[in-house]
């Protein structure tokens, strides 16, 4: 079943539209409890409405502009035809991985191959979880994701089907890397709305990949939100790669949740796409925590990627490392704003932000803003942002060295990545995004 919307009216209406027409069909919910959220997130997108530029947050990303466009919602469970030949392309050389294949949103298992699993551990579709594990779901599902201020989080949990779903027991170690490939596969403008929750409990060490690709040349828009909740002693690693190509639009939302002595990592890759909006948002809410977060965007044509962080110091003893950088060609505009926010009692925070951005002609453009905001008094907080140009007089040492112009350009451009492509810590992921960056760098030169 699909739901085309109404051009004739405002966006806000057709989606408040479209929910009356579904709501106790289609969307019924797992749950009596997430049945009622949907009633509040469209409730609560209907006085938001979809962001504007007259939004501080929004000042420099025209969202509302690419979701004004006649896409079709895909309710029900019509599944996409993929051949397994399709997705080939797109697996990771090397990284032996839990791997499920999700097209357009909804978990294929076909195309998936998840293999072996430690004992307790599920990896499946979130509808699935929601009938197999409705303890978990209930216990994490819209407590990490706060819609009450952020409108497309509030469409997501208004319209959410399915997604992605990972829970790991307590003192449980997941060895191999759980891959989740998303493809888009469709004829017609899509707007996707993939909802995703991963646990990991007390003591438990899993890695996530993500990479996010498309067999379609129409354009798409997915808002997609994602849950972690990281429990005492937990690690939890969790990786993105963004590469739909130049007509797909997003907005990819984050957020996790971390206990005492935990680790979380976050790091985004975005290769291809038309407009993509990533908010990212931790919670540090136990003592001893670790918090990284790490960003590489390779801009190119008119590329739109607008990053916003907040890193939530909720409680005392904590560090966080934050690094996002840009390389943008063309007329590629990035936008950073990273926040990182102290609460008051929370002492001996050790917080470190830092964005860094190279642009390699006057028309590529850049809009950064770091933030700290702090009522703690013993803390260690810095933040800073750079833009420039590759430096003339490293490009003429290289050329001294015997290399071409050519080659000493991307080489600087690959030492300037280097610093977040190592904090991959799958070897075969990080050779991965190696080649595609070092790709896309002998266009630019």
């Amino acid at each position: 079943m699909t739901t085309a919307l109404d051009t004739d009216v405002r966006p806000e209406d057709r989606f408040i539209s479209a929910f009356e027409v579904n709501h106790g069909q289609t969307l019924n919910g797992t749950s009596a409890s997430i049945s009622q959220q949907r009633e509040d997130a469209i409730e609560r997108f209907a006085e938001l409405g979809i962001p504007t530029n007259d939004l501080e947050l929004w000042k420099y990303t025209n969202i509302a502009k690419i979701i004004d466009r006649p896409y079709t919602l895909p309710l029900g469970a019509e599944p996409a035809s993929v051949d397994p030949s399709q997705i080939e392309p797109f697996l990771i050389d090397g990284m032996d991985a839990h791997r499920v294949v999700l097209v357009n949103g909804r978990v294929d298992e076909s195309l998936s191959d998840i293999g072996e699993l430690p004992p307790g551990v599920v990896v499946s579709s979130l509808a699935q979880a929601g009938k197999d594990h409705p303890d978990v779901v209930e216990e994490h599902y819209g407590k990490y994701a706060d819609f009450e201020d952020e409108a497309m989080t509030a469409l997501n949990t208004a319209f959410v089907q399915d997604g992605a779903f990972v829970y790991v027991p307590s003192g449980t170690v997941v060895e191999k890397p759980i891959f989740f490939l998303h493809v888009t596969s469709t004829d017609q403008d899509l707007f996707l709305q993939p909802r995703h929750l991963f646990v990991v409990e007390d003591g438990a060490i899993a890695k996530i990949v993500e990479a996010q690709h498309s067999l379609t040349d129409t354009q798409t828009f997915t808002n997609t939100v994602g849950e972690a909740f990281v429990g005492e002693k937990g690690n939890l690693d969790h990786y993105l790669i963004q590469d739909e190509g130049p007509n797909a639009s997003q907005v990819h939302t984050r957020a996790a949740q971390q206990k005492d002595d935990s680790v979380y990592s976050t790091q985004t890759i975005t290769y291809t796409g038309e407009v993509i909006r990533n908010n990212a948002t931790v919670e540090a809410d136990g003592s001893f925590c670790e918090s990284n977060l790490f960003g590489l965007c390779v801009g190119k044509d008119d590329m739109h990627v607008d990053n916003h962080t907040r890193m939530d110091h909720v409680q005392p003893d904590c560090n966080s490392n934050e690094l996002y950088k840009h390389v943008l060609n063309d007329e590629s505009t990035a936008v950073f704003n990273g926040k990182v926010f102290v609460s008051r009692g929370s002492q001996r925070i050790d917080a470190y932000q830092q964005n860094d951005t190279i642009v390699l002609n006057n028309e590529a453009q850049i809009y950064t803003k770091p933030e700290l905001e702090i009522y703690a008094d013993d803390v260690v907080c810095s933040h800073g942002a750079t833009t420039g140009q590759l430096d003339d007089e490293g490009i003429f040492y290289l050329r001294s060295r015997g290399l071409s112009e050519r080659r000493a350009k991307i080489l600087m451009l690959q030492a300037f990545t280097e610093e977040v492509i190592s904090e991959l810590s799958i070897e075969p992921l990080r050779d991965y995004v190696t080649d595609l960056v070092r790709s896309r760098f002998a266009t630019y030169v």
